[in-house]
């Protein structure tokens, strides 16, 4: 597979974070809502679009909680094929509640979802107590350590290398560019701040084409590939390619996140990937022969 450059989700693809992200979304609900769901079912909200930013996956988990607790009837996964057939999102879960229930049980559903709260009790889950002082600004009301710290690397140091040395290398993360910085660094990338973009640089997220399409003007791309562990990682880049005819976009399903073993792969390639990766290790091979366009990155 040719490709000038390359591009990188961060999450479940450079770093691990089922025990970080995924576990703050799933305390967070519990902690207020007092319902544990299993960090599995958050792979059919995932599944269903639009959750690339995890406050807003939070937001979705809690409000399902909420409307079951006033007699909606439906599985997560009917719940979430209908936020998906709703445009996906928080906004999509928010009008199957709005489908499915009485005005009453609409207003007592809504007067329960503290999003605000939701995001600080998240924030200081996932950050710990000092970060999220030094990252938030704000006195933290909870005594943690942090699940950042417990983000382990998936990305071998020669694979950067590999990477870096033959493509123009970028990121497109969900993450906070603070965050970002903390996970690039832990995994030692360092590249220029044009040639990333994170969710402080563009507020529409995944699935939207606008971000990678930009990454590819900046490096002089004619084909880029993109490497992701969401089906809305690989459904940006086919939507890059409907948006851009003047290049060639490659979406790469990476097995390292929620969309494991060969039910994952199947996902994948329904999605629309290119291609489908053990790891984001194996991407030098699949990519072998790629045109070296590197500049002055560097990891």
């Amino acid at each position: 597979m040719q490709s000038d450059a390359v591009v990188l989700d961060v999450d479940g693809v450079l770093v691990d974070v089922a025990d970080s992200y995924r576990r703050a979304v799933v305390d967070t609900v519990a902690r207020i809502h007092g319902e544990t769901i299993s960090r599995s079912t958050l792979q059919a909200f995932k599944d269903a679009g639009g959750f690339n930013n995890d406050w807003e996956l939070t937001d979705a988990l809690a409000l399902y909680v909420l409307a079951r607790s006033e007699g909606f009837d439906r599985c997560v996964e009917g719940f979430t094929d209908r936020i998906a057939a709703s445009g996906g999102g928080f906004s999509g879960a928010r009008s199957v509640v709005d489908d499915e229930m009485d005005a009453a049980a609409r207003e007592r559903i809504y007067a329960a979802l503290d999003r605000e709260q939701l995001r600080e009790v998240f924030q200081q889950l996932y950050l710990g107590s000092d970060k999220y002082r030094e990252i938030e600004g704000s006195e933290p009301t909870l005594s943690e350590a942090g699940y950042i710290h417990d983000e382990t690397v998936l990305v071998d140091r020669s694979t950067l290398e590999t990477l870096l040395a033959n493509f123009e290398v970028g990121v497109l993360t969900g993450r906070p560019a603070a965050e970002a910085d903390i996970a690039m660094d832990r995994v030692g990338l360092d590249i220029p701040a044009d040639h990333r973009f994170t969710m402080d640089d563009w507020d529409a997220g995944k699935p939207d084409p606008d971000a990678l399409v930009t990454l590819a003007e900046r490096f002089d791309a004619d084909t880029v590939t993109f490497a992701g562990d969401t089906l809305d990682d690989v459904r940006t880049a086919v939507n890059a390619a409907d948006t851009d005819s003047d290049r060639t976009y490659h979406g790469i399903g990476v097995l390292t996140g929620g969309l494991t073993s060969e039910s994952g792969r199947e996902k994948f390639e329904q999605a629309g990937a290119d291609a489908v990766v053990e790891s984001v290790n194996d991407l030098p091979e699949l990519l072998e022969g790629g045109e070296n366009r590197a500049g002055s990155q560097g990891a």
